[in-house]
């Protein structure tokens, strides 16, 4: 374009030149600054470097570089440090190309080296910024407080908490630890290595904070899922007149999802509109996820509706609220009108599915993301390994492990490992499941939770029991789901004595009240040893009202050890409850058959028919080459059921021939 306009105006080569000069100034003027700029009021007149301000490629660069050295400036601290700025901070830079001009600079300062360490945290290389840290105090260096904050950050992504402390140390040795940007600083490094105490220590002790400091802190607080600390530091935050910014709304208005809190939400919202903060998009957004998380649909809808511009987490905060309080098809309706799409949406429509334990549509979705070339993240692979475990779904599980894992294309993370210890106990692979738990360098609650109900369904109880011995020797505590698992242990292995003083241990030792799931797992821990008397006592005893799943696992001991006095109290009690359950009527009529009370019999076989309740038939599934088969009983819908019902004939009259009767499609005939 410029050669064409030289060519129509006729210039000589010099005033071309010129002309070139000036459009090149005046274009570097008006490009607008990249994202690696930081240098917002930085003014630069001298054309060279004007353009040097603008640049977005590494072949920009070059030729700008090129143009520095041939006049001389490249030897210049002011414009070696700009170069030198787009190559360590630019998302196009190039760290390589940025150390070898770094090694040309003969007289750097702070903010070369700076530069140099903060370059090579974003790049991914924490420790080579550490070591460019300890080379500029083996020189002797000035410091300032970016180069703590800087640092901080390579500790942190590093995990280096002895070096942290020393940073610390040295920034007060300096003179600059009272400098609100390192205490900042050092608040957020704490709290991102789970040292609370240590970062709210630093933070009462402050002389002086502004709204970063309290941010920091209670978007510590929630992150770590300290929520009520959250929102009690903010209203101390209020009572102390610290102005609110829109970042420090978002923050609470996360703890009010988690909580519920849905009035302490709406007050907040209130608050921002009186602030005048209600123009924040960001803010918006959090205000229409909270109210989905809360409940309060028409809320979100409200203002989803106001807002004049919408963003992709827009769209995915009103999808997630529907998605979440069930109604999965308005929420796919939303998801298909989205004008943008990224892998939260998708996300969030396969945790929608999974929750609502909808788990072959989750998978069905999980497809359609990967052959829409959006590759997951490990929320969405936690979803689908959540849905693979319910429905069964073994060979997608390993496939996604082999595919994500092995290959390194995710991290294997804490909840992700948690994910895949349940889907390959759920799927019957409960050694894979084990290998996972043992080869895990760090355990939550849910860890153990996973592997000690792993091998409890797995009736290997003695491997559970030995796990929670074990978890009461670590630092972590059971909760109420721990002791699900272990009751149920104890309770497929018949461990009477165990299981009561686990039971017994729970208030006393841990301070956690028994819920109806844990008398029900007692429940049927004494009813498979024959203990009905002392069941049923339990039942009768307990400080709540005993739930359908107490009454049912009773009931079920009365059937196997054929009592009838406590069978027919806790059938009729049953009955009342659920009528509508054939499970109840089957059971009950099983231990009147085995008295021979087939008057009684009759009498419930007339009930289902006049209360309209039908036996929910037998089903099984397997899946073959990535395809699930569902069956029900005497269930020929399939493609190829004759096939299938000639291969079981054959199978049956094998059996017969062994137990010495004819046995036809399911049905005795003596």
């Amino acid at each position: 374009m410029v050669a064409s306009a030289l060519h129509c105006f006729q210039l000589s080569p010099i005033k071309a030149l010129f002309f070139y000069r000036v459009l090149f100034h005046f274009s570097s003027i008006f490009r607008p600054k990249p994202s690696w700029n930081s240098n917002q009021n930085l003014v630069v007149t001298h054309p060279i470097l004007s353009r040097m301000e603008c640049c977005d490629s590494m072949a920009e660069l070059l030729q700008i570089q090129a143009q520095l050295t041939r006049t001389g400036l490249i030897t210049q601290r002011f414009p070696a440090s700009r170069v030198l700025a787009f190559c360590a901070l630019s998302d196009n830079g190039n760290m390589n190309h940025a150390r070898i001009l770094f090694d040309q600079i003969p007289d750097r300062n702070t903010y070369i080296w700076n530069t140099m360490i903060r370059g090579f945290i974003r790049c991914g290389s924490p420790l080579l910024g550490i070591s460019f840290f300890r080379d500029m105090t083996a020189k002797k260096m000035n410091f300032d407080c970016r180069t703590i904050v800087f640092v901080l950050k390579g500790c942190e992504y590093s995990s280096d908490f002895l070096l942290g402390q020393a940073i610390h140390a040295l920034a007060f040795k300096w003179g600059i630890g009272f400098e609100i940007l390192v205490q900042n600083a050092l608040i957020h490094y704490y709290i991102q290595l789970e040292q609370l105490d240590c970062s709210r220590k630093l933070f009462d002790g402050m002389v002086d904070r502004d709204v970063v400091s309290w941010t920091t802190m209670i978007d510590g607080y929630s992150e770590k899922g300290h929520y009520t600390d959250a929102l009690r530091m903010f209203q101390c935050m209020l009572t102390m007149g610290v102005q609110v910014n829109a970042v420090t709304l978002i923050t609470v208005l996360s703890a009010c999802s988690h909580t519920g809190s849905l009035n302490l939400g709406r007050s907040f919202h209130g608050y921002a509109e009186k602030i005048c903060l209600a123009e924040s998009l960001n803010l918006m957004n959090a205000l229409v996820g909270m109210y989905g998380k809360c409940g309060c649909l028409e809320s979100a809808r409200r203002v989803f509706d106001c807002l004049d511009t919408r963003d992709v987490f827009s769209w995915t905060s009103m999808m997630s609220g529907y998605a979440k309080n069930g109604d999965l098809e308005y929420a796919r309706k939303l998801f298909d009108n989205m004008p943008e799409k990224n892998v939260v949406s998708w996300s969030s429509m396969i945790a929608g599915y999974a929750q609502a334990n909808q788990s072959e549509e989750a998978i069905s979705f999980f497809r359609e993301m990967l052959v829409d070339n959006v590759e997951p993240i490990a929320a969405t692979l936690v979803s689908v390994l959540s849905a693979c475990g319910r429905c069964g779904r073994l060979d997608l599980g390993r496939w996604i492990y082999e595919h994500y894992i092995e290959k390194k294309v995710l991290k294997l993370s804490l909840n992700l490992s948690n994910a895949f210890i349940d889907m390959y106990a759920k799927c019957g692979a409960i050694n894979v499941a084990a290998k996972i738990f043992d080869e895990m360098t760090e355990r939550d609650i849910v860890s153990w939770n996973s592997i000690i109900m792993g091998y409890a369904f797995h009736g290997n109880g003695s491997k559970a029991v030995k796990l929670f011995e074990r978890l009461k020797r670590e630092t972590l505590v059971p909760d109420d789901i721990t002791f699900v698992g272990v009751l149920t242990a104890c309770s497929h292995v018949g461990l009477v004595s165990e299981g009561r003083r686990y039971f017994l241990g729970m208030k006393a030792e841990f301070g956690i009240e028994p819920k109806p799931a844990h008398y029900a797992c007692m429940v049927d821990l004494l009813g498979r040893v024959g203990l009905l008397e002392d069941a049923f006592e339990l039942v009768r005893n307990m400080p709540m009202e005993p739930d359908e799943a107490g009454w049912g696992a009773l009931l079920n001991a009365c059937r196997v050890h054929g009592d009838l006095k406590i069978g027919h109290f806790v059938g009729e009690k049953l009955l009342g409850m659920e009528p509508g359950d054939s499970g109840v009527y089957s059971l009950l009529s099983n231990i009147y058959a085995t008295w021979n009370r087939w008057d009684e019999v009759k009498k419930l076989r007339a009930m289902m028919r006049d209360r309209r309740v039908k036996k929910v038939p037998g089903c099984s599934s397997i899946e073959i080459e990535g395809k699930s088969h569902e069956f029900f009983v005497a269930d020929r819908s399939h493609i190829s059921s004759e096939s299938i019902y000639e291969i079981l004939d054959v199978i049956y009259m094998h059996s017969s021939e062994k137990e010495g009767k004819k046995i036809v499609r399911g049905r005795e005939v003596f």
